[in-house]
């Protein structure tokens, strides 16, 4: 006889359940569940359920601290947090850092069990429509192929399981090959994209083109140097001298063929949609470009820039309480402002971007920006990548209205991390550095503050309850042509490279890309991590390149600003950022008073922590632990 299952459905009230008036209640059934037959049966309760598998999502990349802070993007500005575990290269399985940051193993397999039983139940559902029964199911195998492409990229191989478990199955199960875990999501993926082909798109809801932008991502990751068993042996003794390679990456086949699956996938994105101004023939301006970028991190979820914007979106986490209520104040993206803005605007500056990041972004001319030039050392944030200023709050920038407490000091609404002359032999603090008036505890170490994915709209206030609805982007259009191009210079196809990676350029403001051979890679690797800076590509990327000893791992630079008076002139009172008065000298300084970062090799996958191995114990722990 088959087994009842109860089904606990957390966005289910109550009010759902009908209490009645006879002996029905001396039932024992618990009111605050609704039975798995009455579930299949009925297409709101599917539906619920299914948004329940969603709920895994969390708020995307909008966590309190960010992936960012693990990478040469940015510093989290906090101590005490597990961030440094990661970054000073300490990670341990029984030490695995923050849960907030890295997607912890049982996590991702709750939320593969919930998919699991959603798979299992809607082909046999009761209800008859059979359109939302197919929506629902792609969506199914989409959010399975989403949290087992987490496992992947962060664990490497896992134990693929398709069923949920029962309570007297045997829990104990090896890891499979990363090689069947690829086989595995793709194949997922593409049961996806044919059920949900000629479905309704809901921003925060799978579609077909989701489906089509994972598979992209996956397979351009399977194509990559860290999982090609063979290059990543010679490029580390770690992965070298580790006895089961094939747990976490290729140890056969050709490459070629999977760089091939990779540019076909990517390509057939890039043929089923169009992403947001990418079809211009010629730079354009700073001021447009910028404005473009700025519309492109709103994801038209904002007063502030164009709806058309959305467009880039292939799958975003969207924040109302669709799926998982924004009741944890202050965590997730609706709070993205008090989280990472301004200490001098009552904000808690969490991920701060650090130098270079900052010293990445080209000048307009295409070239390098080079701090041993003195035209550009005296004026380090002008002349530059229009995403620079879209992306970074720099010294000077002009910002939102200042509370009314500030606005006293700052009535200009300008970014201060440096110090100033007060023109009697003292110095002036700025307002949003550490040393500032304003909760300094608050303040940047880096002299940066992020201003992408903040909402700049000047009637949201950030400290207080207004609060933004910024969509968090899981997987843009533009992260589809930049696997197409990586494809495409893998297999020597430059002149593809080069002419889809100049139409970024172009919407960025920035002029043509000519080059070839490895100066193309070069080119499209830091053209990858500008435009997708704090979305948390850079932390898989250098992995995956196996350039992060050169990158991740190095020792974090800030800036320091002072600015003294021009011989004669009369400071600003209040102080306003003003060149014509005053000398500003841009010094480019170590910091290591909140983290000493490190570079180990075992960082390239995350540990299986001790507890899960003790619960299972035919898992094999990752190379290096």
């Amino acid at each position: 006889m088959k087994k009842r299952k109860l089904v606990l459905l957390g966005i289910l009230t109550l009010a759902l359940v009908p209490i009645s008036c006879n002996e029905d209640f001396l039932e024992t059934s618990p009111l605050d569940a609704i039975s798995a037959d009455a579930t299949w049966a009925d297409g709101s309760l599917s539906e619920a359920f299914v948004f329940n598998v969603y709920s895994s999502l969390g708020y995307g990349g909008f966590e309190e601290e960010g992936l960012s802070s693990l990478t040469d993007e940015a510093m989290f500005t906090h101590s005490g947090r597990g961030v440094n575990v990661i970054t000073e290269g300490s990670l341990s399985p029984s030490g695995t850092g923050n849960v907030n940051i890295i997607p912890q193993w049982n996590e991702l397999y709750l939320a593969i069990r919930k998919a699991n039983i959603a798979i299992q139940e809607l082909p046999n559902a009761a209800f008859d429509d059979q359109t939302l029964k197919d929506r629902l199911l792609g969506e199914s195998y989409f959010l399975r192929a989403y949290y087992y492409h987490q496992l992947m990229r962060y664990y490497g191989g896992a134990p693929l399981i398709d069923a949920p478990y029962g309570l007297d199955d045997d829990y104990t199960i090896a890891r499979d090959t990363y090689a069947d875990n690829v086989t595995f999501v793709t194949d997922d993926l593409d049961k996806a994209i044919s059920l949900l082909d000629g479905k309704d798109v809901t921003p925060g809801r799978a579609s077909m083109l989701s489906a089509m932008g994972l598979k992209s991502r996956v397979l351009t990751y399977a194509a990559s140097d860290l999982r090609d068993g063979p290059t990543a042996s010679a490029k580390s003794s770690v992965l070298g001298g580790y006895s089961n390679l094939e747990l976490v990456a290729y140890t056969s086949g050709d490459r070629d063929a999977r760089w091939t699956l990779a540019k076909t996938a990517a390509k057939a994105v890039l043929d089923a949609t169009t992403g947001y101004k990418l079809d211009l023939t010629a730079p354009a301006t700073a001021e447009e470009a910028k404005q473009t970028y700025i519309s492109i991190a709103m994801g038209g979820g904002s007063a502030v820039g164009d709806a058309a914007a959305r467009s880039e979106l292939l799958f975003e986490r969207t924040h109302s309480p669709l799926f998982t209520a924004e009741s944890n104040w202050p965590l997730g993206g609706i709070h993205q402002g008090i989280n990472n803005g301004p200490n001098g605007y009552h904000n808690w500056a969490g991920n701060t971007p650090i130098q270079q990041l900052v010293d990445d972004y080209q000048m307009m001319d295409g070239t390098d920006f080079d701090w041993s030039n003195p035209e550009q050392a005296s004026a380090p944030y002008e002349n530059r990548d229009p995403r620079l200023a879209a992306t970074v709050l720099y010294d000077g920038a002009a910002w939102k209205p200042r509370p009314d407490d500030v606005a006293a000091i700052d009535p200009y609404d300008e970014i201060q991390t440096g110090t100033y002359s007060d023109g009697s032999g003292g110095i002036i603090a700025g307002v949003d550095m550490r040393d500032s008036p304003i909760e300094n505890w608050n303040g940047s170490r880096t002299g940066y503050y992020v201003r992408k994915f903040i909402d700049p709209d000047p009637s949201l206030v950030d400290n207080q309850s207004s609060a933004q609805v910024v969509p968090w982007p899981f997987i843009r259009y533009t992260e589809i042509i930049l696997n197409y191009v990586e494809a495409s210079i893998a297999l020597g196809d430059e002149g593809e490279a080069r002419n889809w990676l100049n139409k970024i350029r172009f919407r960025a403001g920035m002029p043509a890309i000519t080059a070839s051979g490895s100066e193309l890679l070069d080119a499209y690797i830091n053209e990858r991590r500008v435009e997708l800076a704090y979305e948390e590509h850079r932390f898989h990327d250098a992995r995956r390149w196996m350039i992060a000893d050169q990158t991740l791992g190095r020792g974090i630079k800030v800036m320091k600003v002072t600015a003294t008076l021009k011989a004669g002139a009369t400071p600003r009172t209040p102080y306003q950022y003003d060149p014509t008065v005053y000398d500003y000298t841009y010094t480019v300084v170590d910091n290591n008073d909140n983290e000493t970062r490190t570079w180990d090799d075992k960082m390239y996958f995350m540990p299986i922590s001790r507890d899960e191995i003790n619960r299972n114990n035919l898992l094999i722990q990752n190379p290096g632990y």
